[in-house]
């Protein structure tokens, strides 16, 4: 915010609900007075052509009836206005006023009054052109060096230059990669135009090489120019400036060298008459408008920048020389002499508050009011720094009422002991086996009614459930909640674990946050091994073989693995083979003489699952007969060159994959490259032969279908390779655990550092952690 305001030398608002913008603004002798004072002359997009001539009897003074030359209705919305020697035979300034479908100038003259009502002024139209195409804004200047006079170049919504000499129309070209008009302005130093594209790149085009251009009577492709009469419109030079421009203007001080000024978003640039950058200016704030001025140290460029903020900026080159207060946010700034005060700041808002005004301060009347000084009393300091200290160290050491409530919710889940008797699994069938499923029931119980519970269920791929995502909007206290879902195998491959997890989620609110802290709570669940194994006869041999040693003698393979006995064979006891219904076989060995379990099996990732279920059914078994000092270990050999194998095999497929993205993605390119080529033949109005085209075009169709079918097959062997990686990961560990014989905390660690695996996918998954 400025100190300064700008101080207010004459003002007036504009007809009603009227709206103006950027070119509805000009300052200049419109009407060849013989003082050479200028007048302000305003259109609007309503169609209203006014003309203003400030005669304030002292500073401050709105619009007087006087000051009002002319007020006409033209009907059409008034795009730009400009005054200029526009009429041949004559250097008298002319009025330049552009519709949207016509451009028209005026002659504005006043005829001295014989009464007291004063000088009646009156526009006469001099000529007209009514143009093809929908204006967008004009520029004017002395191309191609005439002398004398000026002429009128407009730009079209859809990138046509057309060029009027006076009363006659010359040419017009359309601008090459046109996609929406920008600002224009003409140099008459360089004698070319300058506009910025919709490329955000400053573009300049010499008038010699538009007038010798081909014809743009209408628009043609690209192709059809290269081989039509004359030459192409080709650019001078052109300078990224990396965002859109609000306007452009040319200036030139000397007769040495002139400045292309270029307001962008948020950018102020000045560049040379060949496009090198002079200086750039990062602006602090949005822009609206601008206008440079003649400054008054030689070789510095001062310019006017209106923003957003009400404010008017007075910069030379890059430095802030002053900023002023506005009333209204301006669209439109200029500066003239009026009344013969030189230098009259006039500013346009989009609402049509037009104000004249010139930089000034004004003395500050405001005096600060005296403090009543008073002394401190330290002692009283100290005691009420002791309260709020105690305050802060009872907040930091009480629970607080998130600890008095913590276990206001709980959660547990049981897992029937019995498969179901109909299955609900998605799909029936896994390669030749039947799919069983199993129940879970999750039960949840509140000490207070929460709102809007989100229950969620978790359980490894390809292990899917019945429906994962349960919302209550209510829970009333101490009512048991119950829900029932079932868990099934989803693809034709083993998952890496046999565990579960539920997981709530609620709002607590608190006394700081009434919107509730997110606090979770979860319990994990242990599917059976049923679920996915199958009884088997038992195999002699195998590839992978791996043997764990106990501290107590070997307990029948029966009683561990109850639903897996097999009542035609009697030696059971020390021997058992399991199926699962993916395919793969592992069998268990208990030996009769010492205390050791050898689990076998043709891959090295099966091994995982039953490893792990015979270890915790041990362990169970010995915990119900109160033997606290069993321990299982592992002598043998890390299986490291196994596991390496199967690393190998997880690589390949990744590799795999990115090359069958490449050589999709080349033929993607192809195939488009081709059915560009075909349309452009299909479009040509004169017949050509396809030189077997469609018959490219086929055979990478053909193409693109095979490896999009061979990438959708290489990420499905993908997902079944990550998960025998994380259950080969899982065995080494486990293994180095028994090896090492290694605590349950130490485990972890070695699972945090090997474990965080994650899945070959573009999806992005979160995981929460559990808050109580």
């Amino acid at each position: 915010m400025s100190l300064f305001k700008a101080r207010d030398w004459w003002s007036a608002v504009l007809g009603e609900k009227e709206e103006f913008d950027q070119g509805c603004l000009c300052v200049a002798d419109v009407d060849n007075s013989c003082s050479g004072e200028d007048k302000i002359v305003v259109g609007s997009y309503m169609g209203y052509l006014r003309i203003f001539s400030p005669h304030p009897v002292k500073v401050g003074d709105g619009a007087q009836a006087e000051d009002l030359l002319l007020e006409v209705h033209l009907r059409d919305p008034i795009l730009q206005v400009e005054v200029g020697r526009f009429v041949s035979g004559t250097e008298l300034l002319h009025l330049a006023v552009l519709h949207a479908r016509k451009l028209c100038v005026y002659s504005v003259s006043g005829t001295l009054g014989s009464v007291e009502h004063g000088n009646q002024y009156q526009v006469k139209l001099m000529y007209e052109h009514h143009l093809q195409r929908i204006a967008c804004n004009m520029t004017y200047g002395s191309f191609g060096g005439v002398k004398g006079r000026d002429l009128i170049c407009i730009q079209s919504m859809d990138g046509m230059l057309m060029l009027f000499e006076q009363e006659s129309y010359a040419f017009g070209r359309f601008l090459p990669g046109f996609l929406l008009p920008g600002p224009l302005t003409y140099s008459s130093r360089t004698d070319s135009f300058i506009t910025v594209s919709s490329c955000r790149q400053v573009e300049s085009y010499k008038y010699q090489v538009l007038a010798f251009a081909t014809d743009a009577d209408k628009r043609e492709d690209t192709e059809q120019q290269k081989l039509g009469a004359g030459k192409r419109l080709v650019v001078d030079w052109t300078l990224n400036i990396g965002e859109q421009a609000l306007d452009i203007c040319v200036v030139s001080f000397s007769q040495s060298a002139s400045s292309v000024l270029v307001l962008g978003e948020r950018n102020f640039f000045c560049l040379k008459d060949n496009g090198q950058i002079r200086f750039m200016k990062k602006l602090g704030f949005s822009p609206s408008c601008f206008l440079p001025y003649c400054a008054v140290s030689e070789g510095a460029v001062s310019t006017l920048i209106g923003n957003h903020s009400n404010m008017l900026h007075i910069y030379q080159d890059v430095t802030l020389k002053w900023a002023t207060q506005l009333p209204h946010v301006p669209v439109a700034v200029k500066v003239g002499c009026l009344q013969g005060l030189k230098g009259v700041i006039v500013t346009l808002s989009d609402n049509g508050h037009l104000q004249c005004s010139y930089l000034g301060t004004d003395p500050s009347l405001f005096q600060a009011p005296k403090v009543d000084s008073r002394e401190i009393n330290y002692e009283e300091l100290d005691v009420e720094m002791k309260e709020l200290q105690k305050i802060i160290r009872d907040v930091n050491t009480s629970p607080g009422p998130l600890a008095e409530k913590e276990g206001f919710l709980s959660i547990f889940a049981s897992v029937s002991s019995t498969l179901d008797s109909v299955s609900q699994a998605a799909s029936h069938a896994v390669g030749a086996e039947a799919v069983p499923s199993v129940t879970v029931q999750v039960m949840m119980q509140s000490r207070l009614a929460l709102q809007k519970t989100k229950l969620s269920i978790y359980v490894e791929s390809p292990l899917a459930a019945t429906c994962d995502r349960f919302i209550f909007d209510s829970l009333e206290p101490e009512i048991l909640k119950t829900i029932s879902l079932s868990v099934f195998l989803k693809g034709n491959y083993l998952p890496s674990e046999l565990e579960g997890t539920a997981m709530a989620s609620y709002s607590m609110p608190t006394d700081l946050n009434p919107d509730g802290i997110l606090r979770i709570v979860q319990c994990k669940f242990r599917l059976p091994l049923k679920l996915i194994c199958l009884p088997h006869q038992p195999s002699k041999t195998a590839s992978h073989k791996l043997t764990i040693d106990t501290n107590k003698p070997p307990i029948s393979l029966l009683s561990l693995f109850p639903g897996f006995a097999n009542q035609s064979d009697d030696d059971q006891a020390n021997v058992l083979g399991f199926r699962f219904i993916t395919g793969s076989q592992v069998t268990v060995l208990a030996s009769k003489t010492s205390q050791r379990y050898r689990i076998q099996s043709e891959r090295f990732e099966d091994l995982w699952l039953i490893t792990k279920e015979l270890t915790l059914r041990l362990q169970e078994h010995f915990e119900k007969q109160g033997t606290k000092d069993f321990t299982c270990s592992f002598s043998g050999c890390i299986p490291l060159q196994e596991y390496f194998d199967v690393i190998d095999q997880h690589f390949e497929l990744r590799l795999n994959g990115e090359k069958v993205e490449e050589l999709l993605s080349e033929r993607a390119i192809q195939f488009r490259a081709i059915e560009r080529r075909l349309l452009t033949r299909f479009k040509d109005k004169t017949p050509a032969p396809l030189q077997h085209l469609d018959t490219l075009l086929d055979g990478t169709y053909k193409q693109v279908i095979a490896l999009a079918d061979a990438a959708e097959e290489n990420h499905s062997n993908l997902l079944q390779s990550f998960t025998r990686l994380k259950s080969a990961t899982h065995l080494v560990i486990m293994l180095i655990g028994l090896w090492q014989k290694l605590s349950s905390d130490q485990t972890a660690i070695l699972e945090a550092a090997f474990l965080p695996l994650q899945r070959d996918s573009q999806e992005l998954v979160v995981v929460l952690p559990s808050q109580s």
